[in-house]
């Protein structure tokens, strides 16, 4: 599957969104290795402490289908946004930690623009599980 697939597969993801109070949908899509392709969408609630975003959204269905890390080749996140939408601190550190390192992420908008990155780049000084168990 090539990213602009996998980004088409985001934007399926996004007509799933529940945002009433924002109004601003949010898809994601996580390909595994076996050619599933999970889709995530970001769901609001009133509290806005106990809404959930695309991309978390997607990551815990995939473990909750019993899927790991190492079953992920690839991430795609979109929205309506004038450049490659771009994900919250909170989903940063979760793509941190269930993702594997090199995993590409392609950050898109809904007009076909896409830009590629892997999480260091975008959370170059992350919480890690590991180093933190370490200290």
């Amino acid at each position: 599957m090539t990213k602009e697939q996998l980004v088409k597969e985001a934007i399926a993801a996004r007509q799933k969104t529940f945002s009433p109070y924002s109004n601003f949908g949010v898809g994601a899509a996580l390909l595994m290795k076996d050619g599933t392709v999970i889709h995530g969408a970001n769901i609001e609630n009133a509290s806005f402490g106990l809404s959930n975003c695309a991309e978390r959204s997607a990551l815990f269905s995939a473990y909750s289908q019993g899927y790991h890390k190492e079953d992920i080749v690839a991430m795609a996140i979109t929205g309506d946004t004038e450049n490659p939408i771009s994900p919250c601190g909170a989903c940063r550190q979760v793509m941190n930690e269930l993702l594997p390192k090199q995993t590409p992420i392609y950050l898109s908008n809904l007009n076909g623009l896409i830009k590629e990155t892997v999480i260091k780049e975008l959370l170059p000084y992350s919480f890690d599980e590991i180093e933190h168990n370490e200290e």
